[in-house]
């Protein structure tokens, strides 16, 4: 089973966000050594508990810092920005750390409607357009508008040798359907849907259309704690929870971990081998939240180890 890892660069009580952002780095490479297969980091607008605002500045930082593993977004977030300038620093990176770079795109805003406004003015209208970006942005990412385009003429340089692999991240059939029309991987972010997640992974298979790969790939992203024991991981569990929301009430914690995959390293690897077969998923990605940053790295370790 290949893992990999989803990082929110969460900003930890009496941290700040410099220190989170180092802790990414050294996430991204322990997850190197670990085997992890890629690092993705996520987009997020004045969030006070999230300090990543512009994934490809720290995908510059943690290239840098590593050498084998994929990188990449964990989400662009596509209709705040024009896809133009996104192929432009995506194939920059693309050119910088070959065959390494992951474009990861989601249609969410990322942020508050204020947020939105500054960055991209009418958001609704640039989500509603997004099948028309997302098409623009593979003809810039492989360069190869029609020749009566008006852009036919105008390239997203550098081009690498090898383009940016593009994801379309979502929660719905909606992405799922997008992702199958322009032929491009998938990723569904089970750890923040109520969807059926199955359904929705069978529907992308199904439609998938031969264009930029020439067979569908999906990841399922999931949320998991692993701990020495499984009462540790409970609890690291149960404080992550209550710290995230400061008005989970105790009765709706057992909710919140429905969601989620907690355990002793034995009993995690399980979970994650039904969760992937359950949606008939390539790559299960981890997202871990806890209450400090050691016993993040640590449940990755312990997922790894096991896995070897």
């Amino acid at each position: 089973m290949q893992l990999s890892i989803l990082d929110q660069a969460p900003v930890l009580q009496g941290a700040t966000a410099k220190t989170a952002l180092e802790q990414s780095l050294k996430l991204a490479c322990k997850a190197e050594t670990l085997g992890y297969a890629r690092y993705w980091i996520a987009e997020h607008h004045d969030l006070p508990g999230l300090a990543c605002s512009a994934p490809e500045i720290m995908l510059s930082y943690i290239g840098a810092k590593t050498k084998s593993i994929r990188i990449g977004s964990g989400a662009t977030l596509l209709p705040h920005y024009k896809p133009y300038k996104v192929a432009e620093v995506f194939n920059m990176l693309a050119t910088l750390f070959p065959n390494r770079i992951d474009l990861g795109i989601g249609r969410a805003p990322g942020g508050d409607a204020q947020a939105s406004m500054a960055l991209s003015g009418n958001f609704l209208e640039n989500v509603r357009n997004m099948p028309k970006t997302v098409k623009e942005l593979l003809h810039f990412l492989f360069n190869d508008h029609p020749h009566d385009h008006m852009y036919a003429n105008l390239t997203a340089s550098p081009l690498p040798p090898v383009p940016p692999e593009l994801w379309i991240l979502g929660t719905s059939k909606k992405s799922a359907l997008l992702a199958a029309e322009h032929g491009t991987a998938y990723a569904f972010g089970q750890f923040m849907s109520s969807e059926d997640g199955r359904d929705i992974i069978k529907t992308y298979k199904k439609q998938f259309q031969r264009k930029r790969m020439q067979t569908p790939k999906a990841i399922v992203a999931i949320s998991a704690i692993c701990a020495e024991t499984s009462e540790k991981a409970e609890q690291l569990a149960i404080d992550s929870i209550s710290n995230s929301s400061q008005s989970v009430k105790k009765e709706e914690i057992s909710q919140y971990k429905q969601n989620m995959v907690i355990g002793a390293p034995n009993e995690v690897v399980d979970q994650l081998n039904k969760v992937k077969t359950w949606y008939d998923a390539d790559e299960i990605m981890i997202i871990t939240n806890t209450s400090n940053y050691e016993d993040r790295l640590k449940s990755y370790e312990l997922i790894a180890n096991v896995m070897k």
